[in-house]
């Protein structure tokens, strides 16, 4: 974090143009502040040596090892066909495991008589394979000399520690710290964000002492030390970021919703054919407070696939169109889109037949609008959102356009919220008068301290109970490669289930109309892991027409994919709702809201090239109705594999939220987090997601309190500075927008 001018200096007045230029367009680092937080990946121990058995291939690493032998070798090549060529072979040790070194041509002369056996160094390069070994060809290197003369430069890099830095081929470990020992004085200027009392509370260094301590630790404590501090630093600084945030959204104004006594919500509840769950109930109790309230409600509804979250959203717009305003949903594809419309519609009856013959007294109209819509239509639904005529609109991001005008909105629901842009929310938001209330739902249940971060700007809400009559849902993985006969076993289930009045969902990564890329056909194979990574994913289109002439010949077997033309998808849909198509191939457009009770079974193929939460989405797609369902995870990766352990969790539990911590710790943060944590600078360097919960929700709690107490932070200067680093104009309007 930028602090103080100091640390604010460019690197290029400091280390020279030539570094500095590989620091900024390589790791992002601009100023002596970006370095000083660039910290070590890990430390070595002088006495110990590093891992050699687990290197990762095609990495760029930095080993500290001990050479075990070197041999000069000659060799004829076009180049000095006289057996001229040389080529210096050395073999390098850590106690884990042994690792070739490799220099040609006139390269050879310095490491020939510099590294000779039982010389100790760091090494880095890019790890290769040749002859079924790894390898590092022409390493840079860099001497632990332990006689006087050399002592003074390791003594430099850290004592006893020798720290690694995230590096590049450009930039070796050592050079970085290099750098960072020429910047390090500066360290001592940080100004501390931390308010004093709350540092003192914690037991937690300062700033100067934090940074000096994580790149010259003497011993493993002083790391401790300083990742914890600088942990606190990160979690805090992103919290008092959002708490402002919210803070800010309670000084906006909003028109206070609050429903009729016997309304339109009232008439509605009296038609359900069953009572909410409790969770229902408290939720919807949590989101009719705060549209009661004269500032916008920010909530954030999480709930299971199939936990009944449409229905709790509908009854708040519900509330909204009582108290004479209008209420959007806003759906990410017009699958979706259609979907909800038609079960909104069949939901409310004759309430949602407003101005129209039969039509109950207090019925309002539901308007679709979506961007495939022809022209008379479109003008007809935009009339009734401009009039007030319709109280509920459900539609996709055409609703967003400058042309839609409403007559008074007052709620936005958004669905599925990690499929919208923020601009896309912002832009819906202001189309009110005054900010309109802001509900977000989303299926994909979120690890807590996720979100506590990047949606931290919003209340929470959880359904974590699913309605009465749900059927259980079976999953299993069919290993296709090692055992074909389970796979005709899946497509005999599948017969099975149709013939028993039901239908089935085939789900493939890809459609299969696009041009095949003719590099990834002549890529080499190797080991079964590689041939079935290398395969193009399975098509819709290839796999419906395998299916039709094959194991399911005789069924009513139909497409669906994202490049149908909207009807077409719309007829697709509607047949099989219909219970006209007995299984449906598609692409992942079924993820979200799709709704089809008979479906019981489904069967995804290439299992492994989707995500965790993607399968456990794609599976509450089935066992909707009264019969259990089947799901099927079919996979070509071996055993042992990663991928395979993956799908063994899906298989092995329906809790999404347990789900949901399996995908992130085996996902980098960065890949979650995502546009919240956009910038370079603002990205999460020593605070873990997961591992961090207890510090990310302390911090919150700490946050909310200095904020509420200084909500300008006139006494923090330190902290206000801390923040204006952070907030990048990116992240800034991320925040502003969220």
């Amino acid at each position: 974090m930028d602090l103080v001018p100091a640390l604010q200096e460019p690197l290029k007045k400091v280390l020279g143009p030539a570094t500095a230029k590989v620091m900024a367009e390589h790791l992002g680092l601009h100023t002596v502040g970006d370095l000083l937080h660039h910290y070590p990946r890990r430390y070595e121990e002088r006495g110990q040596l590093t891992h050699l058995a687990d290197l990762p291939m095609d990495e760029h690493v930095t080993v500290v090892a001990q050479v075990a032998d070197a041999r000069l070798h000659t060799f004829a090549s076009s180049k000095a066909p006289r057996g001229k060529g040389q080529r210096l072979e050395v073999t390098i040790t850590d106690g884990s495991g042994r690792l070739q070194l490799v220099f040609f041509g006139n390269g050879v002369h310095k490491p020939h008589k510099e590294l000779l056996p039982g010389t100790r160094a760091m090494f880095s390069g890019k790890v290769s394979v040749f002859n079924r070994r790894l390898q590092l060809a022409h390493p840079a290197y860099e001497l632990l000399r332990g006689d006087s003369e050399g002592e003074e430069s390791v003594e430099s890099w850290a004592g006893a520690l020798i720290p690694l830095y995230p590096a590049t081929a450009k930039l070796e470990s050592w050079k970085l710290a290099k750098a960072i020992q020429t910047v390090l004085p500066s360290a001592r200027e940080a100004v501390d964000p931390l308010p004093d009392s709350l540092r003192a509370g914690r037991g937690l260094v300062s700033l100067p002492e934090a940074l000096l301590k994580i790149h010259r630790p003497h011993t493993k404590a002083d790391i401790e030390d300083a990742r914890a501090r600088l942990k606190w630093d990160e979690a805090f600084v992103l919290q008092v970021a959002l708490a402002r945030r919210r803070h800010a959204e309670t000084q906006l104004p909003a028109v206070p919703r609050k429903p009729r006594p016997d309304g339109l919500l009232t008439a509605f509840d009296d038609r359900l054919p069953f009572t909410l769950t409790d969770g229902q109930q408290r939720v919807s109790r949590e989101i009719f407070d705060d549209l009661a309230t004269d500032h916008p409600m920010h909530r954030l509804l999480q709930g299971e696939v199939g936990s009944g979250k449409t229905l709790v959203a509908l009854r708040a717009m519900l509330a909204v169109v009582d108290a004479g305003g209008q209420a959007v949903m806003l759906a990410p594809t017009e699958v979706l889109a259609q979907q909800h419309h038609r079960s909104v519609v069949e939901m409310m009856g004759e309430l949602a037949e407003g101005g129209m013959l039969g039509g109950a007294e207090q019925a309002t109209k539901v308007v679709l609008l979506t961007g495939s819509m022809g022209a008379a239509a479109r003008r007809h639904a935009l009339l009734d959102l401009a009039t007030g005529e319709a109280g509920i609109v459900i539609g996709t991001h055409a609703l967003i356009e400058d042309k839609v005008q409403f007559h008074d909105l007052g709620l936005v629901v958004v669905d599925e919220q990690h499929r919208f842009g923020v601009e896309q929310r912002d832009a819906l938001r202001g189309k009110g008068k005054q900010p309109p209330h802001l509900l977000v739902m989303t299926a994909t249940p979120i690890p807590r301290t996720v979100a506590m971060t990047v949606f931290g700007d919003l209340e929470t809400s959880v359904l974590d109970q699913l309605p009465a009559g749900r059927s259980p849902i079976a999953s299993h993985v069919v290993p296709a490669a090692d055992k074909p006969h389970f796979l005709a076993r899946a497509w005999e289930r599948v017969r099975e289930e149709v013939s028993g009045g039901h239908q089935a969902y085939v789900v493939c990564p890809r459609i299969g109309d696009e041009d095949d890329d003719p590099k990834k056909k002549a890529a080499p194979r190797t080991s079964p892991e590689d041939d079935a990574e290398k395969r193009p994913p399975l098509a819709v289109l290839d796999i419906a027409e395998q299916l039709a002439k094959g194991p399911l010949q005789g069924l009513k077997v139909e497409v669906l994919h994202g490049r149908m033309q909207p009807d077409d998808k719309d007829a697709v849909m509607r047949r099989f709702a219909a219970g006209e198509t007995d299984v449906l191939v598609a692409t992942t457009v079924i993820e979200v809201g799709v709704n089809v009770p008979n479906a019981t079974a489904m069967v995804i193929m290439d299992a492994d090239r989707f995500g965790v939460s993607q399968l456990h989405q794609l599976r509450g797609r089935v066992g909707r109705g009264s019969a259990p369902g089947l799901c099927l995870l079919v996979s070509e990766m071996p055993e042992a594999s990663a991928a395979r352990q993956r799908l063994n969790a899906v298989a092995s539990t329906r809790d999404g939220f347990e789900l949901s911590r399996i995908d992130l710790e085996q996902r980098r943060e960065g890949d979650v987090l995502g546009q919240a944590q956009s910038g370079a600078r603002t990205s999460l360097r020593v605070l873990a997601v997961i591992e961090d919960e207890e510090i990310i929700a302390e911090a919150r709690v700490e946050a909310a309190a200095v904020v509420a107490a200084d909500p300008e932070l006139t006494g923090l200067p330190g902290l206000r500075t801390a923040l204006e680093a952070l907030l990048d104009e990116d992240r800034e309007q991320y925040l502003e927008k969220g």
